[in-house]
C-alpha cells in the first residue's frame, strides 16, 4: 500500500469512531442535505468523490435509489457497496454522464440514517463542480438536489452538491504513474521486501477518508456553535 494511503488509513482509524458519535447531531444542527467531498479535490486530477446522502423523509420511508448526474468526465468508476447495485451511464461518445445507485431487496436509507457513495472519476478543469442528485423513496417520492444558491445569498431549499477544485499540487504518484519508466523488476533470487510487503491502493480506504473529510465538517460545525451558545 503507498505510504500515502496507508497514513490516510492510519489516521482515519483514529478519529472515526469520535466523528461516527457526532455525525448525525451535525446533520440535524447544519440541516441534512447532500454533501460532497474529495480527499484530492485537484482540478483535471482523478480523485476519490464521496456523497453523503441523508434520509429526510417524514414518513419514515426508505431512500432506494440515487442518481448522481457527472460533468461528461472521461473516466469514472464506484466502489463495491454492500446492500446497493451500481450503473453507470454514458453518452454516444463515450463520457461518464451519471451513475444511479440501486439498493437490492431489504436494503437502503432507513429513517434518520444516511449513507456514503463514493466514486472515482477524473475531475473537470474548472474552478468548481455541480453534482445534481436525485433521491428515490421506497414510497415513491423524489427529492431533485439541483437548485444553486438563490441570487440574494443563503442556501436553497434543496441545493445542489458543489465541490471547490483547487489548481494543485497535482498528484504525481498515482495520477500520472503512465508517464513514468516502470521500475526493474528485482532478481528471482533475492525479491526485496518492499516487493513482498507492496499492496495495491485500498478504494475502501479512500472512500472512508472522502467521508470522514465529511463528518469532520458537519462536527466542527457543531462544536463552534456550542461554544457561540
Amino acid at each position: 500500500m503507498p505510504s500515502r494511503c496507508r497514513s490516510r488509513l492510519l489516521t482515519l482509524s483514529a478519529v472515526l469512531p469520535v466523528l461516527a458519535l457526532g455525525s448525525w447531531v451535525g446533520m440535524a444542527t447544519a440541516a441534512a442535505h447532500v454533501h460532497v467531498a474529495s480527499d484530492h479535490a485537484v482540478r483535471g486530477d482523478d480523485a476519490l468523490v464521496t456523497f453523503q446522502v441523508p434520509n429526510e423523509s417524514e414518513k419514515g420511508s426508505p431512500t432506494t435509489q440515487v442518481t448522481i448526474t457527472l460533468p461528461n468526465v472521461a473516466s469514472a468508476s464506484t466502489d463495491v457497496l454492500a446492500g446497493w447495485t451500481a450503473t453507470l451511464d454514458r453518452t454516444a461518445d463515450g463520457a461518464y454522464r451519471a451513475v444511479t445507485f440501486t439498493a437490492t431487496p431489504n436494503s437502503g436509507i432507513g429513517a434518520q440514517q444516511f449513507e456514503l457513495f463514493a466514486i472515482s472519476i477524473q475531475l473537470p478543469d474548472a474552478d468548481s463542480v455541480t453534482f445534481p442528485v436525485v433521491q428515490t423513496y421506497a414510497d415513491g417520492t423524489t427529492v431533485h438536489w439541483d437548485q444553486p444558491p438563490p441570487a440574494g445569498g443563503g442556501e436553497a431549499e434543496f441545493p445542489a452538491p458543489t465541490l471547490a477544485l483547487t489548481a494543485g499540487p497535482h498528484d504525481a504518484q498515482e495520477h500520472h504513474a503512465s508517464q513514468t519508466a516502470p521500475p526493474a523488476p528485482p532478481t528471482p533470487s533475492a525479491p526485496s521486501v518492499a516487493a513482498r510487503n507492496e499492496a495495491p491502493p485500498d478504494n475502501t480506504a479512500r472512500a472512508l477518508a472522502g467521508g470522514a473529510l465529511l463528518v469532520g465538517a458537519i462536527g466542527v460545525g457543531v462544536a463552534l456553535t456550542r461554544r457561540r451558545t
